[in-house]
């Protein structure tokens, strides 16, 4: 009987990949800030349906909510916020264990996510760009008669 390396010693680079609670940490900050970032998306559309039921209520035209704005923006920087702590944590994987970001399941939960929040990100920006332009027909005040 032949006594011959197994394949994952002869892979082995001698650095171990253990996930330190810092890892994990910063791991579960990607998706809470990824979700965060479309639920604030979703607050812009239940302001705006808000402020347009207020303005039926009173016959008038009324200001734009600052917290529409404000929830507007802060789906996109929740969204690129979850992405630079993904890639943040990459770099802090590779320097610490050598291994790839998806080779630890820290870093591949936040890897998947981060995949995830791209589309999320494109959503985030429409809702923006759809908080900063007039409505064309403006608001139909109903029967104020």
């Amino acid at each position: 009987m032949e006594n011959s390396p197994s394949a994952a010693a002869l892979h082995d680079t001698g650095r171990k990949s253990p996930v330190a609670p810092g890892m994990v940490i910063a791991a579960l900050l990607v998706p809470v800030l990824a979700a965060l970032g479309v639920v604030s998306s979703y607050k812009v559309q239940t302001i705006h349906g808000d402020w347009i039921d207020r303005q039926q209520a009173v016959c008038r035209h009324l200001p734009l909510p600052t917290l529409e704005h404000v929830a507007a923006w802060s789906g996109p920087v929740l969204g690129t916020s979850a992405m630079a702590v993904c890639a943040l944590l990459a770099r802090w994987i590779r320097r610490r264990c050598g291994v790839r970001i998806w080779d630890t399941w820290p870093g591949l939960l936040a890897f998947v996510v981060a995949l995830l929040n791209v589309l999320a990100i494109l959503l985030e920006l429409f809702t923006l760009w759809a908080a900063h332009t007039p409505d064309g027909s403006g608001p139909v005040l109903g029967d104020c008669g």
